[in-house]
């Protein structure tokens, strides 16, 4: 399905955000609402990273209106201020419904972007104003303390020095206190209960691989329907660095086969 591709603006942390909004070219009915959030640590990135994400795939598979924000960095603001960015683009979806032509909401992002995703999750459900019925944080940044995967990991893209040092940036003086919130580290929430159903894959040598695993025993642990597949190398974000290499065709024919199970019980197939 050919999507359209137009830009607006938000107020949100005192300032105009950007917004790309991909939607059908033609279509007869509602769709899925995706909002996809960009990785990069914290640090780097940009909204058009959108562009060869999952989320773009999904909805030109299956017809959606993919949003990407391009919320503030740590280098120019640090934590809370990205996690409000993404929830204000959540907000803007939510209250847009009619004109955007979506029915449903999904969550999902890549890296710190699938970090952010849970992080948004956790706060709709715990502010009770907007209902998210799926998240998909791939190989997630959930972690800001050294994981059994995440710490002496020499990674070619993303390592433990990188990963403490973005952990770092975006938390500031929180860092290695005993006091992170868990929508700044995920990890460390004490309530999982009543989040959306979650789909995520991983690398089995990547800094991520544990905190994945746990955060979706975790959410299965309360009785969320969570599901991880893990694919072999060392390689984070395998699927948009290398998106011709066989496991990363796997993981998103994966996707989107989970995906299109979701449409079909929201009876959108």
């Amino acid at each position: 399905m050919k999507l359209k591709t137009t830009i607006c603006h938000i107020e949100t942390g005192g300032r105009k955000m950007k917004l790309i909004i991909m939607s059908p070219k033609r279509r007869t009915k509602k769709v899925v609402g995706i909002l996809w959030i960009h990785g990069g640590g914290y640090s780097l990135g940009m909204s058009e990273m959108v562009l060869v994400s999952c989320g773009k795939m999904l909805a030109e598979k299956f017809g959606g209106v993919v949003i990407s924000p391009e919320y503030r960095l740590s280098g120019k603001a640090k934590y809370p201020a990205a996690l409000n960015d993404c929830y204000a683009a959540l907000e803007y979806m939510d209250a847009n419904k009619d004109s955007l032509g979506i029915d449903g909401i999904v969550v999902g992002g890549e890296s710190a972007g699938g970090g952010l995703a849970a992080a948004v999750c956790m706060l709709a459900r715990d502010k009770g104003e907007i209902k998210v019925d799926m998240q998909l944080p791939l190989y997630p940044m959930l972690d800001c303390d050294d994981t059994p995967s995440s710490s002496n990991n020499r990674g070619l893209f993303w390592n433990t020095r990188k990963n403490r040092k973005a952990w770092k940036k975006y938390l500031g003086e929180l860092y290695q206190s005993e006091n992170v919130p868990a929508y700044a580290s995920p990890s460390k929430a004490k309530d999982y209960s009543n989040l959306p159903k979650c789909y995520t894959f991983v690398c089995e040598g990547e800094p991520f691989y544990c905190e994945t695993l746990e955060y979706v025993k975790n959410l299965k642990n309360v009785g969320v329907k969570a599901d991880v597949d893990v694919y072999p190398g060392r390689i984070h974000a395998f699927d948009m660095l290398f998106p011709y290499f066989k496991r990363s065709r796997e993981a998103r024919r994966k996707i989107a086969a989970v995906f299109k199970e979701f449409l079909k019980e929201r009876g959108k197939l």
